[in-house]
């Protein structure tokens, strides 16, 4: 499971079984997030969550990165069992919207945020199979 997170929602994704693909999952209010989970993985079983590192492009951490820090103490503290690991989310957002826009979606659809958040989280995710395949 992978989580694009933000202070209004929150872009959930997951993988398959085999941990090939990413799919996207929902978009929640971030408030709701830890009902989701609990409710998510009382029904599914989550090894890890990637949470995505929002970084500016000479790699230092933005303002967010508190707000997901307290997050991450959360769910340790709640989901003991489910390992959680960052994974760099430089620029998922900007190439989300890039996705939408070469998908032929229209003028409302391309202004959805919550779409943008769960494509966030679809990319992040699919970013750290990726480098976990690849060994880096």
């Amino acid at each position: 499971m992978s989580i694009d997170y933000g202070m209004k929602r929150v872009g959930i994704a997951v993988t398959d079984p085999l941990q090939i693909i990413a799919n996207g999952l929902d978009t929640v209010p971030t408030s709701e997030i830890f009902d989701f989970l609990k409710t998510y993985t009382d029904n599914e079983e989550v090894s890890e969550i990637v949470v995505g590192m929002p970084l500016h492009a000479d790699g230092n951490p933005t303002g967010l990165e508190p707000a997901i820090n307290d997050f991450i103490r959360k769910v340790n503290k709640l989901f003991p069992a489910i390992k959680v690991v960052r994974q760099d989310e430089r620029f998922t957002s900007s190439d989300a919207k890039k996705i939408i826009l070469q998908s032929g979606a229209r003028k409302k659809k391309r202004r959805d945020k919550s779409l943008v958040d769960k494509i966030s989280a679809v990319l992040i995710l699919q970013e750290f199979l990726e480098s976990r395949r690849n060994g880096s």
